[in-house]
């Protein structure tokens, strides 16, 4: 089962689906994805977290108020201030010493953003990618952000968190929060899912 240079147009318009599909049908293969519900609840869950297929990195580029907000363990209004706007010195803030970074004045923090469809983020991920692909991305982390390794990225997590068990049963709910970690964005992950099924089913 695949998916076809069609029904990806009509999902996210023609030049998105041409960088697109090759990638998600090597992933859909490897990582048995092979029945169109799998292929849907795949599809709505990296639509949603990469914007369409827009976006393969992080984006930290926050407010004052936005830091306070989003992250107020880290930041107060002096240094939301100070921070703010500055995507480098914010990664390296929220991100220093877990998953395997740094400090915050190593500058690992900010190398190891999240990337890829589903957000890979911090030197141990990017490490376990390294092992599982025979790919340098601890020497060259931008290259999570490209199609290629975006999707295929995307396919590990999905079979190492067993989700094609949870989109056999129809279970976005269960699957976002593996993904996202709780329930951000699940109206958007299920319109998407909606119109996955449209298309493919």
């Amino acid at each position: 089962m695949v998916i076809t240079i069609e029904q990806l147009t009509s999902l996210v318009g023609a030049t998105k689906a041409k960088l697109m599909i090759d990638e998600l049908n090597i992933c859909f293969e490897k990582y048995n994805i092979n029945t169109k519900l799998r292929i849907c609840h795949f599809l709505a869950q990296a639509l949603h977290e990469s914007g369409g297929f827009s976006v393969f990195t992080e984006n930290l580029n926050y407010s004052k108020d936005g830091l306070l907000k989003t992250f107020p363990k880290y930041f107060d209004s002096i240094t939301a201030l100070k921070y703010a706007r500055n995507p480098m010195m914010i990664a390296n803030r929220v991100y220093a010493n877990r998953m395997g970074n740094g400090t915050e004045e190593s500058g690992e923090p900010s190398k190891y953003i999240g990337r890829g469809i589903f957000q890979n983020t911090g030197k141990n991920n990017y490490k376990k990618l390294t092992d599982e692909f025979k790919v340098d991305f601890i020497t060259t982390p931008t290259l999570l952000a490209t199609p290629k390794y975006a999707t295929i990225s995307a396919g590990f997590y999905w079979n190492t968190n067993s989700l094609n068990n949870f989109a056999d049963k129809d279970d976005v709910l269960t699957i976002t929060k593996r993904i996202n970690g709780g329930t951000n964005g699940l109206d958007d992950r299920t319109n998407w899912l909606n119109k996955c099924k449209k298309i493919i089913i």
